[in-house]
Parts: structure tokens; sequence; C-alpha cells
């Protein structure tokens, strides 16, 4: 048997394999009940118009954050590559910090630890602003050492020839090596914003109220209400919606920029 041959004889008993679990699946399954549970047409009507505030909420919590974590973000990366030490060693220490401590913890530090900690402090924008800087925080870390990567990733020779012009240092990052190295990490910074998407479902941490409310916390309410699990099976769509496209162009970026 020649080599290709073994290779279909390999992928055609593969493709049998994966057939009969799908077949084993879609027979063993009781799909009354899975019906019953989980596709309740009356149960998921019943989520409209509501949901729509609690989506509107996971949006908007997402780009609050992604926009504080993209700022703060880029600071950090800029005092990573910085020839002043103490910035260097600032920079590292908060990315050990934050990339270390999970989301939910971040959040609770901001939302309680630090009001009480500092008496009289409030963030503006109520529960917005505590969640652009709880999970801005986080991202921010991540950010930063994508964007830092994508400075080092810039050829010495073209910070040499700005410096050669007469540019300053700073002038030279800003102007000429850091709008390139934003467009390298267009991919990974996509990837960020999914991250986010997903880790906004863990605002309920903060309390929230109807107006305030983000989807995972709605669907959580509505099943206890309903006492169904449709509302989670349309809350995971929801979220399909939003984080599968956004998947889908980090891919393409990818690969759009391996072929240059």
């Amino acid at each position: 048997m020649t080599v290709r041959q073994r290779r279909r004889l390999s992928r055609a008993v593969q493709y049998a394999v994966a057939i009969a679990v799908v077949l084993a699946v879609a027979l063993l399954a009781d799909w009354g009940r899975i019906a019953d549970s989980f596709l309740r047409l009356d149960t998921a009507a019943d989520m409209f118009p509501d949901v729509w505030v609690a989506f509107g909420n996971t949006i908007a919590y997402t780009i609050l954050a992604f926009i504080f974590g993209m700022i703060v973000g880029v600071v950090i990366a800029l005092m990573r590559v910085s020839g002043f030490g103490p910035y260097r060693w600032f920079a590292a220490v908060y990315v050990e910090i934050f990339r270390g401590l999970p989301a939910l913890l971040v959040l609770f530090l901001v939302g309680f630890a630090v009001p009480q900690a500092f008496p009289g402090i409030t963030w503006p924008g109520g529960v917005y602003g505590q969640v652009a800087i709880g999970l801005g925080l986080t991202s921010s870390a991540y950010v930063a050492e994508s964007v830092r990567a994508g400075i080092q990733a810039v050829p010495r020779g073209q910070v040499e020839a700005a410096r050669s012009l007469g540019m300053s240092h700073t002038r030279t990052m800003l102007s000429v090596v850091l709008p390139q190295a934003l467009r390298i990490v267009i991919p990974p910074l996509t990837n960020e914003l999914v991250m986010l998407t997903k880790d906004s479902s863990l605002v309920y941490v903060l309390g929230v109220t109807a107006s305030t409310v983000e989807l995972t916390k709605f669907a959580r309410s509505e099943l206890t209400s309903s006492a169904n699990a449709t509302p989670l099976l349309v809350g995971g769509l929801l979220y399909l919606l939003v984080t599968v496209p956004l998947s889908a162009l980090a891919r393409r970026l990818e690969n759009k920029g391996d072929h240059r």
C-alpha cells in the first residue's frame, strides 16, 4: 500500500468514526426532554424585548473595557520598551500582577475594596465605570504584551532612519513605530475583544439593576423564574452573535498578515 493510499484509508476511518459518534449521540439522546428543557419557544419569547437591554449592556461593557485597556495597555507597552529602568520595572510588575489575577477578583477590588480603603471615592459612570476600569485593567496587561511584541517586530532600520532625520525618540515611537506595531497586532487585539465579551459575564459581582444587567445575569434570572434552561440557550446564542464574527475576523486578519 502506498503512502497516499494509507492516508486515504486513515482519513476514511476517521470520517467513519466521526459519523458513528454523531449517529450514536443522535439515537441515544432524549430529544423530547432536550426540547422541553432548552427549546421552549414560549419561554424564549418571554425574554424579549427585555433581553436587548442586557445584550446592549454586554456590548457597552465590552467596548468601554476595551477602550480603557487599549489606552493603558499602549502606555504600559511603551514603558516596557523604554530605556529608563524604573519605567520598565513598573511595567513588568504591572503586567505580571494583572495577568496573574483573575478578572473576577480585579472587579471585586475595583468595586468594593478600593472604595472601602479610600472612603469618598466614586468611579465615574457608576457600574459602567467600574466595569471599564476592572476589566480594562486585566485587558491592558494582555494588550501591553501584544503591543510590545508588535513594537519589537518593527524593523530596527526604520527607527534608525527616523532618528537620522532628526526625530526624537518619543516622536519616532509615536509617529513611526507605534502605528506599524498596532497594525501588526490587530489579530490578537481582536481576540482580546472576544475574551472581553465573555468576561463581561463577571459583572454580576458588582451588583446590577434591571437597567445595568448583563446578558449572563439576565439569562440566569430568567432561568430561575421560568424553571427552564431555554434562557441560557438564548443568552448563549446572543453571545455567539458577537464572538463568532469577531473570531472569524481575527482569523482572516491573521491569514492576511501571513500572506504579506
